[in-house]
């Protein structure tokens, strides 16, 4: 009896339909395995495609030839981003090593307590920190680590130029094929017309955001403290200043985390000017870029809290690396649009009911 039951609960059917699954579940897998390699291009591509699309429409109106268009418009982002990029990643390498250089040649020499009773204003300071760490072997760890580190990034620069060529390549056909992978994609969605419209518009303009909102607000900040530093003639202007950039991502501690203690050294050395000018310019100059830049760039185009936004983005750079700026948003993007989608459908649901 308990085998009949068996028989007609395993029908051919139900057998087949398990097996498509099975099939489909390792083809997803596979196809998975096939992407990962490739979702930092993927990433930026289509970053990049969001961006670049005005450039793309102006360009078309006047060429006409989408291919031609979408080729003079990938043509003109790759020189304004990648000269730049390898020109400052090369100075920025040359700096860390400079400076590395130097902190291990004051450690291998041992000199580093006598340099600061030299300066009898940063020894008190010194004395406390000494109670805490051992300065002298974590600066030597810290010199040892930075050149291994640009040796590292030297050695896989090939792999970083296959990304960026990949990325290019795929910006290419992200803004020639635009329509007909977006009319694609809404076809595999269990959405209606408008609510994909919802979803794309919502990503659209997430990304957009990070984009204007956060990247290039942060690099412009970067260069401010990169442009002080050189002035004030203080040791690799160009590598704090990318450092600064970096930080500028974090809420509330922002760039102050890189100025202000160079302010506070300076202040300490004897040069009160420099400190005060590198103190005001890091609270005016650098901070009105973010609280007025910003919103001028984005426009109310990011409707989401700080938090969630700060803690995708974080989440994004830990699980999927630099891409993970772009990565984390968009996913937040799409989830709070998904909600949006159900709120709306719930409500009409419970207005038809009334």
């Amino acid at each position: 009896m308990l085998h009949e039951k068996e028989e007609r609960w395993l029908t051919r059917e139900r057998a087949q339909a398990f097996a498509v699954t099975a099939i489909a579940a390792t083809l997803a897998y596979l196809c998975w395995l096939l992407v990962e390699p490739l979702v930092g291009s993927i990433a930026w591509a289509l970053a990049l495609a969001v961006v670049a699309h005005p450039l793309h429409a102006w360009l078309l109106r006047r060429i006409k030839w989408q291919s031609l268009s979408a080729a003079l418009t990938t043509l003109l982002v790759a020189v304004a981003l990648v000269l730049p990029a390898t020109l400052a990643g090369r100075q920025i390498a040359r700096e860390a090593v400079a400076a590395a250089t130097k902190v291990q040649g004051v450690v291998s020499e041992g000199n580093l307590r006598e340099l600061v009773e030299r300066n009898p204003r940063i020894a008190t300071a010194y004395a406390w920190l000494s109670e805490i760490v051992d300065l002298q072997e974590q600066l030597g760890k810290l010199s040892e680590h930075v050149p291994k580190a640009v040796q590292t990034f030297v050695s896989e620069s090939f792999q970083f130029a296959v990304a960026v060529v990949v990325a290019f390549f795929l910006l290419f056909f992200f803004l020639r094929d635009r329509v007909q992978m977006l009319d694609a994609l809404r076809g595999l969605l269990p959405l209606s017309a408008g609510e994909a419209a919802q979803v794309f518009r919502r990503v659209d303009h997430t990304i957009y955001a990070v984009i204007y909102g956060t990247v290039v607000v942060s690099l412009v900040q970067g260069a401010l403290g990169a442009l002080i530093f050189w002035w004030l003639d203080l040791h690799a202007p160009l590598l704090w200043g990318s450092a600064m950039a970096v930080m500028a991502i974090v809420p509330v501690v922002g760039t102050a985390i890189i100025w202000g203690p160079a302010a506070l050294f300076l202040l300490l050395e004897g040069h009160p000017e420099k400190a005060l000018l590198l103190a005001a310019w890091g609270a005016i100059v650098i901070g009105l870029v973010d609280n007025l830049l910003k919103p001028a760039l984005v426009k109310g185009r990011l409707r989401a809290h700080i938090v969630p936004v700060f803690i995708s983005i974080l989440g994004g750079l830990f699980a999927f690396g630099a891409a993970g700026v772009i990565i984390g948003p968009v996913i937040l993007a799409v989830a709070l649009a998904l909600i949006d989608i159900w709120r709306q459908r719930m409500a009409s649901g419970e207005a038809r009911q009334a």
